[in-house]
């Protein structure tokens, strides 16, 4: 008997014991899923920001964080009442173009080849299944927008309250529930230096990679430009599969407006892009001890887009970083 209580207050014990409960309540509360990814992710990014502001700028804390959100609201609003239709619009018309590709005869025996590859294996119609789906998300835009107002709220509230948070979030350490706080307090810290860090390079390495592709795209002479550069932002997101997800209907619209040369200037166009991002923007953004292995890479997406939808594609990562680091596989620093 002492022997199976000395095995329970073993610190691994107890630190395992606890991540398996924090594992069994997220996923009773999977339905809210949404909201607290949101959530995280705008309080770390949008922290991310102010801090970066205030350490060059001095302004009172509240009215920056004020100000930030004001500022992402307004953006926000003129995006949908502005935007959102021309975008929806360009979106249906990059269905239509993509799938017009199958119909269309062309005098190259290579090219009729890959044309009777693409209609047998159906990928024109999984690439309208996307679009669709995409165009579906900013069609159906309801029930999403008030999933980011409530995260854009909460993270609101943090952000304001932030300090005083974790000054009351201490009391804990002094409470009946100690241990329990203590292995809480070192999961989240885990969390935030290795889930929020490559969500964080992601999102801004697709952020650069969008930039950059939109300027490539207007020069190669691409129609429906916002709609294509919203695509690429949102697998930009997804690693090193994003990049190759987007070729393919990139691929298929230079072939229709430009013709073999077009596609060959597209991707000297990528390969340099893609460049950029391996060689700068990777190794700044980027710990060499979260950069994994391709295969590891794509077999983490797979079955994280399994288990998580759509989410895990861009989620499975980050989460996977983060499960090597509390296992000591990889240290954040």
């Amino acid at each position: 008997m002492d022997t199976l209580m000395e095995f329970f207050h073993k610190k691994s014990v107890k630190r395992a014991f606890i991540f398996v409960l924090i594992v069994l309540i997220l996923f009773s509360v999977r339905s809210m899923m949404n909201l607290i990814l949101l959530t995280f992710i705008f309080s770390y990014l949008l922290n991310g920001l102010v801090e970066f502001i205030l350490k060059r700028v001095r302004i009172n804390r509240t009215i920056l964080v004020l100000f930030v959100y004001l500022l992402i609201v307004s953006l926000l609003t003129i995006g949908l009442v502005k935007y959102l239709p021309l975008i929806t619009s360009e979106i249906s018309q990059l269905i239509k173009q993509i799938t017009n590709f199958s119909i269309k005869s062309h005098d190259n025996p290579i090219i009729n080849f890959v044309e009777s590859v693409i209609s047998s294996n159906k990928i024109t119609t999984y690439l309208e299944n996307g679009f669709s789906l995409l165009l579906q998300y900013f069609s159906d835009i309801s029930k999403t927008s008030i999933q980011v107002l409530i995260a854009l709220l909460l993270s609101l509230f943090f952000l304001i309250e932030k300090p005083r948070l974790i000054q009351f979030t201490k009391k804990f350490e002094r409470s009946k529930i100690a241990p329990f706080y203590h292995e809480i307090e070192f999961f989240g810290k885990k969390f935030s230096r290795t889930f929020g860090k490559v969500i964080e390079a992601q999102f801004i390495i697709a952020l650069v990679n969008t930039m950059l592709s939109i300027i490539v795209l207007i020069i190669l002479g691409f129609p429906q430009i916002a709609g294509l550069g919203i695509m690429i932002f949102f697998l930009g997101l997804i690693p090193v599969a994003g990049v190759i997800i987007s070729l393919i209907p990139l691929t298929l619209i230079a072939f229709t407006i430009g013709g073999i040369w077009k596609v060959v200037y597209l991707f000297i166009a990528v390969m340099v892009i893609h460049a950029i991002e391996a060689y700068i923007l990777n190794p700044k953004l980027m710990s060499s001890k979260t950069d994994l292995p391709v295969f590891y890479t794509f077999v983490v997406l797979l079955f994280s887009q399994q288990f998580f939808g759509v989410w895990g594609l861009i989620v499975g990562i980050p989460v996977f970083v983060f499960l090597l680091d509390v296992l000591g596989v990889v240290e954040s620093k």
